[in-house]
């Protein structure tokens, strides 16, 4: 591959979905080189456009986060004649998108049976709450609901008091890495094969693998519990208070746990037999907080991580706003927030992907698409000439403002 090349160039993607799970996943596609047309409602959009506040000139910046790197198309779908011309779209597409509640891409006529007829080594996408079987495949759902049902909530928040969610999208975002993960996957299957793919991908089951010491507990009897920062199998792996704010400390073995005490001058505690293996410290999880609290109360965050982080090596840092996450020495020097060139707004920040190629580039080239902005161009590129897309036009086949 050249220097300059990406590993998805050549890659189509028709993206029907709305929101952040589909989003997101077809803008990790993207990233990596995929062409991905995001089909949406005349007018309107996806509904995380108007989501908000902040707006920025009218914008969602939330939208501009799951959206980088795409072509806006407005098609609507009850509209023959925009029906047929995202079949012809369908036809030159490599990974078809949707988030339909079940039965609806049926209705709408852009199911799996119909698609693959026109195409048939598509990769069909269906992402859904529950997925496409089961008792509750018919239910809507969306993050919340997600991690109360996953098992997060139960495991978030402090000791005796309610459950909390994660602050993030949680699990629209490992749904979306899922999905992106299947539909690369599936094809890499097709270049073996040459065969089109069916993936049924629901949030609820997206969410169980991530469970991990958790879903351990369960296996060995055990009824997992909020703990807050603490961990339920590592100690001390926390967040504690320092004289000014709070710093985390991950100590994994025995070796970190010398030398913490040895960073924070407190050799009495790995003397003490409450705290002499892992598995006492998990059992004497308070006590421990309490020794390292009144210790660490006696500096500054920032000169305890001087002291056990950068002098001694163990694993601790700060408990960054957003803000600071977005900005500090680190995200810069790896070039993890950059920006590029709205065509209203001017430059917007782009919180670029991780992946980092040694022999392939990576990277978003297009900001994200203002509604219908690619409407002409893409089917242009799809080989209709200027008056085949006027007569798409005239039909309504945009919606009623073209």
């Amino acid at each position: 591959m050249a220097a300059d090349s990406k590993i998805l160039d050549g890659v189509t993607v028709v993206d029907l979905s709305t929101f952040v799970t589909g989003g997101f996943s077809s803008s990790m596609l993207a990233n990596l080189g995929a062409d991905v047309v995001k089909v949406e409602q005349p007018g309107y959009g996806d509904a995380i456009r108007h989501t908000g506040p902040p707006f920025i000139e009218g914008e969602s910046p939330y939208y501009w986060t799951v959206n980088y790197g795409k072509r806006s198309v407005e098609l609507d779908l009850k509209n023959d004649e925009a029906l047929a011309a995202l079949y012809d779209l369908i036809e030159e597409t490599d990974i078809f998108v949707q988030n339909f509640r079940p039965g609806t891409a049926e209705r709408l006529g852009v199911d799996y049976e119909t698609l693959s007829e026109r195409n048939d080594d598509l990769i069909y996408l269906a992402i859904s709450a529950f997925g496409q079987t089961g008792p509750w495949r018919e239910r809507s759902g969306y993050d919340l609901l997600i991690q109360g049902m996953g098992g997060i909530m139960d495991v978030t928040g402090e000791e005796g008091r309610q459950p909390v969610k994660v602050g993030l999208p949680m699990t629209d975002l490992i749904t979306a890495m899922w999905a992106a993960f299947g539909a690369t996957s599936a094809l890499y299957r097709r270049e073996l094969t040459g065969e089109g793919e069916y993936i049924d991908l629901g949030m609820l089951e997206s969410v169980l693998p991530w469970l991990t010491k958790q879903a351990g507990q369960v296996f060995a009897g055990e009824t997992p519990r909020r703990m807050g920062t603490k961990d339920p199998v590592l100690a001390p792996y926390q967040t504690f208070e320092t004289g000014d704010g709070y710093i985390n400390v991950c100590i994994l073995n025995e070796k970190l746990w010398g030398e913490l005490c040895e960073a924070i001058d407190r050799p009495d505690l790995v003397d003490d037999e409450r705290f002499a293996q892992n598995s006492d410290r998990v059992e004497h999880q308070d006590e421990l907080e309490a020794e390292i609290e009144a210790t660490l109360a006696e500096k500054s965050t920032d000169e305890w991580i001087e002291v056990i982080a950068e002098d001694n090596g163990v694993p601790a840092g700060p408990v960054y706003s957003v803000e600071e996450a977005l900005t500090n020495p680190q995200v810069e020097a790896r070039g993890a927030i950059s920006e590029i060139e709205h065509p209203e707004i001017g430059e917007i920040p782009v919180v670029e992907h991780p992946l980092k190629f040694e022999n392939v580039d990576s990277g978003f080239e297009l900001p994200p698409p203002l509604l219908g902005e690619h409407n002409r161009e893409v089917f242009r590129d799809l080989g209709y000439s200027e008056e085949e897309v006027d007569e798409l036009a005239a039909m309504g086949v945009f919606g009623g403002d073209e």
